[in-house]
């Protein structure tokens, strides 16, 4: 990093354990508005600085597919490629699920939010490798060895970009920065942050949706030039009671340098504490997916519920046409669930509170028939312009179209109540015939070193069936407004383009 035009505070200390491999430590107090390291955008391993630049552009490759061709481009360098040293510190893939095998898959992550999800990430870039990969070894044999571009080491190289990708500008797009992905993760506990400059902020959610092409950007040539940042003094300084001094982290000049990255503090960190970025507020499925690991009493955490699984639940009480048609009804009503129409589902919050609109599915199933015509009726009536009213008044409830403020206490009827209860045990059904004291059981003989696969699928497990443990409560005890508004973090929006 040094020879690269890397800087870096030594207010930091970088530790290596067995246990929790590289984290990154407060030497002394850190105060809000510090830069603790600078990273010349030239010396990322992307797209653009990479040998095989040419090679993925000309193949028409961009995105999280060019980068991962770099990726194993550099690594069939060996010593001779820029990254050498840097390829060297990272494993060989990342512990993602991404990289599990099947059986591993089906046998840990059953039931869970990610099974489904992970299935088809791997049938996915195994099609990608068939049809973007495989054939550039026919294009340019004498360029690519061959043992370095299986599909093996595709995978690989995914599992990095999963864990360690950051968003670097638009003419870069997304690549790997030395340094910067020494900082571990914590949810909702920022310590330091990844800019573009310290005037602008680089979004370092990898999952941005003008992240995987290269299309739309702009003619800026001058940010691809060599930084000419000369390598910075880095000798240890004096700390005294515990305070940085003055040349203990890295001056800000006030320029807006476009050449530079920065991780800035955003918070004062005590000296001897583990110095923490955060890749977004996301639940321990999210995590898991991307970066192979959970985090007990994550408050982002969701379990989702199917819509097909609901009409699953109201056939087997009514019938298939009646489950179709009130579906259809609260769909005119203005609802409808996340995702899309191949994959759409409620979530269920941290403190198992279910969606509005799940609940509201819920009293729609169960309505009378003569209620159910008669709601019918009037929404027809409105629709065509007879009455001014975008509500509809029945039995004290009123459903507002794309109303986000019904009164959850008026649709939970006993007969919602019943439901919530029926569908929480129908969505734990999917885990299998173990109760979840025998997963809690599991997980406390678990290593979350040697077994590190077991441990955090468990952890995901337990975490998601302990919110329909309060869903249960949820809807058996008396309703109760819940102040603490959770963050609903989508599982399907963490799924990576392609």
């Amino acid at each position: 990093m040094s020879s690269n035009g890397f800087e870096w505070s030594n207010a930091l200390e970088f530790v290596d354990t067995p246990e929790e491999g590289i984290s990154v430590r407060a030497l002394c107090q850190l105060k809000e508005g510090d830069i603790v390291a600078k990273m010349p955008k030239e010396a990322c391993l992307t797209v653009r600085t990479s040998g095989a630049r040419q090679i993925i552009e000309d193949a028409g490759l961009g995105g999280y597919l060019g980068l991962a061709v770099a990726i194993m481009y550099e690594r069939s360098l060996g010593e001779e490629s820029p990254w050498a040293g840097y390829l060297q510190v990272l494993p060989k893939q990342e512990c993602v699920p991404l990289v599990w095998t099947l059986n591993e898959v089906d046998e840990l992550l059953h039931g869970t939010e990610l099974h489904q999800t992970v299935q088809e990430d791997k049938a996915l870039i195994c099609d990608d490798w068939k049809e973007n990969i495989f054939p550039l070894l026919d294009s340019v044999p004498s360029r690519l060895n061959p043992t370095f571009f299986g599909i093996e080491q595709y995978f690989a190289a995914k599992s990095l970009i999963s864990s360690r990708g950051f968003e670097i500008d638009d003419f870069h797009g997304f690549g790997m920065v030395p340094l910067a992905d020494l900082f571990n993760h914590k949810t909702g506990a920022e310590d330091v942050h990844f800019t573009a400059s310290s005037n602008s902020v680089a979004d370092d959610d990898v999952d941005d949706d003008n992240s995987n092409n290269d299309e739309g950007i702009a003619d800026e040539e001058a940010l691809a030039e060599k930084s000419s940042t000369d390598t910075t003094d880095l000798d240890a300084t004096h700390v005294e009671n515990g305070n940085a001094s003055d040349t203990d982290c890295l001056s800000d000049t006030g320029d807006d340098d476009p050449s530079m990255l920065e991780m800035i503090v955003v918070k004062d960190v005590s000296s001897g504490a583990e110095v923490f970025n955060t890749y977004g507020l996301m639940g321990n499925a999210a995590l898991l997916h991307r970066y192979g690991f959970t985090e007990q009493d994550n408050p982002y955490d969701i379990v989702n519920i199917d819509l097909e699984m609901v009409i699953q639940w109201c056939s087997c009480l009514f019938s298939d046409r009646h489950s179709r048609s009130r579906v259809s009804l609260w769909r005119r009503l203005g609802y409808s669930a996340c995702g899309d129409q191949n994959s759409e589902y409620f979530e269920i919050s941290f403190e198992g509170e279910p969606q509005t609109e799940l609940m509201v599915l819920l009293y729609v199933m169960l309505l009378p028939d003569n209620a159910y015509h008669m709601l019918d009726l009037s929404l027809s009536v409105a629709r065509s312009g007879h009455e001014s009213s975008d509500a509809n008044l029945l039995d004290d409830n009123i459903f507002a179209i794309k109303s986000c403020n019904v009164s959850k206490r008026s649709l939970l009827t006993k007969k919602v109540r019943d439901g919530l209860l029926a569908l929480a045990d129908m969505r734990e059904g999917l885990y299998g015939l173990e109760p979840i004291e025998d997963d809690i059981a599991r997980l406390g003989k678990c290593s979350s070193v040697r077994e590190r696969k077991l441990y955090h699928s468990l952890m995901l497990r337990m975490c998601e069936r302990r919110i329909l443990q309060r869903l249960r409560h949820y809807a058996s005890e008396p309703f109760e407004i819940n102040n603490h508004s959770s963050s609903r973090k989508k599982l399907k929006s963490t799924k990576r383009k392609r």
